[in-house]
């Protein structure tokens, strides 16, 4: 026969490492969870809640920068919306939740 039998293993060899190596084996992944929520959940979480803030915040006078990339200084803000002059004498109303970025008036340009 080319085929040699299996043998069961013994009852007392399995229950000697079974607990503390399933929790050795978790370890890992466990400090992996942890590392990944202080560098990556955490500081995104944070960032979120600032700008959240800044949006509910936003008002006449703000330069603001919308999803899409538009550029422009808010004129109006109403509950929803904010109403942004993107150029001289072009107004178009936007929804607050698009805002990307909201900067008071003021600020140094980046270039000077």
């Amino acid at each position: 026969m080319l085929i040699s039998p299996a043998y069961a293993q013994a009852a007392n060899g399995a229950a000697q490492g079974g607990a503390l190596g399933g929790i050795i084996g978790l370890a890992p992944l466990f400090l992996v969870f942890i590392v990944f929520y202080f560098l990556m959940i955490r500081p995104q979480q944070r960032r979120m809640k600032a700008l959240q803030a800044s949006v509910a915040a936003v008002k006449k006078g703000d330069s603001v920068v919308t999803a899409g990339g538009l550029l422009g200084k808010v004129t109006r803000v109403e509950d929803n919306t904010v109403e942004v002059e993107i150029a001289p004498n072009t107004r178009v109303r936007v929804v607050k939740a698009t805002l990307a970025e909201v900067t008071a008036p003021g600020g140094k340009p980046a270039n000077d």
